[in-house]
């Protein structure tokens, strides 16, 4: 799997982060329990590995390292036997929301086996993997296995409740919770990689507040990323216009390749932002999901579109590995939907560096009333 894999010092390394963390339990709770908050984890996980930080970019893996995808979890022991989330879709509820309970399950596995191979293609991963922090008490647990895809020829139902519905497919275990549209899938950890225990701290503020007492420099933020804007992946209305922005290909006056698209600009964020791009037609280089570095230009009138310096690569970036979709096959709202991104977020490293990710719906519209 991954842990095995690794060097010993970084191996030690991960787990000395983990405790650390682990000691603090006593800001959050008061049980024996060691504390975890998922997101620390990711962040333990990419600094002690040297991986790739993917957990803001809203797809099935929270990692990468290498070709392989990493998606962290934690969660309590239990009985080591517990259900867990892996995926929501609510924003898809209108493709399943009526049908019957077995074609209801298979639409929300097709759904989730899109985004496991959505997320591969994007970032160049070949095969992806769960890696989770089980807790019990005065003691955290690794534990890792594969992330298959469902195997949807081969679902079946166990239990049909009125708020569940409880199913396997011959690997797996899943749980679909109805009124919350999400997918958990049963974790047995009855067989852990390494286990390490873990001490808590009776008063952590008093052991921070020595810490900064002692070392100013601890306050000091070493920060890669300047800014961050989001940049929708439709137009008015929510509506992919069939002949502009990601359909661009589509648009008369000239032939044009299959994979020529842009990313539209709105007004509104060079009103928000108006130094956050360089000036229309000024080269920029833009850092691909999967590491691939192009270069990029603000383009057309009042700088509305975002464009690589070869449009088709950005085609082949959103329409062939991101949404799968054959040549001449229009892209609507609802099959971004369908993906759960309706958005990418580009993040600035320098003034002319940037890179972008794709991100969950509902982004570009939650980052503009943050910023009215």
């Amino acid at each position: 799997m991954f842990y095995v894999n690794q060097s010993r010092w970084e191996q030690d390394q991960y787990q000395q982060f983990l405790r650390i963390v682990g000691t603090l339990s006593n800001l959050f709770s008061e049980s024996k329990t060691p504390y975890l908050y998922y997101r620390i984890a990711e962040k333990i996980f990419c600094r002690a590995f040297d991986a790739e930080d993917l957990s803001r970019s809203d797809v099935s893996a929270d990692a990468k390292k290498g070709k392989l995808g990493i998606g962290l979890k934690t969660f309590l022991s239990g009985n080591n036997n517990t259900f867990q989330k892996v995926a929501e879709f609510n924003a898809a509820r209108s493709t399943y929301s009526k049908l019957t309970s077995l074609s209801l399950v298979k639409k929300v596995c097709q759904l989730r086996n899109e985004r496991i191979n959505f997320t591969e293609s994007m970032h160049g991963i070949e095969h992806s993997i769960y890696h989770c922090i089980v807790r019990n008490e005065n003691k955290f647990s690794v534990y890792e296995e594969c992330m298959d895809l469902v195997d949807i020829n081969n679902i079946k139902i166990a239990k049909n409740k009125n708020s569940s519905i409880i199913f396997d497919d011959g690997l797996h275990e899943y749980s679909f919770l109805k009124s919350k549209s999400t997918l958990t899938k049963r974790f047995k950890t009855n067989k852990f990689i390494v286990e390490f225990d873990v001490g808590v701290i009776k008063d952590p503020l008093l052991e921070l507040q020595n810490c900064f007492n002692r070392d100013k420099s601890l306050l000091l933020e070493d920060k890669k990323i300047l800014d961050t804007v989001y940049l929708p992946l439709y137009g008015r209305n929510k509506k992919v216009f069939e002949k502009s922005g990601l359909n661009q290909w589509n648009a008369g006056g000239r032939d044009r390749h299959s994979d020529e698209v842009y990313i539209p600009v709105p007004i509104l964020i060079h009103k928000l932002f108006p130094n956050y791009f360089p000036k229309r037609d000024v080269p920029f280089s833009l850092r691909f999901p999967d590491g691939e570095k192009v270069t990029a230009k603000i383009c057309q009138a009042s700088g509305k579109a975002l464009m690589t310096q070869s449009n088709r690569k950005l085609g082949k970036l959103i329409l062939r590995d991101g949404l799968n979709l054959n040549q001449g096959e229009l892209v609507t709202y609802q099959k971004l939907q369908l993906f759960g991104i309706d958005s990418v977020r580009i993040d600035k490293i320098n003034d002319l560096e940037f890179e972008i990710n794709f991100s969950k719906n509902g982004s570009y519209e939650e980052f503009i009333a943050r910023n009215l």
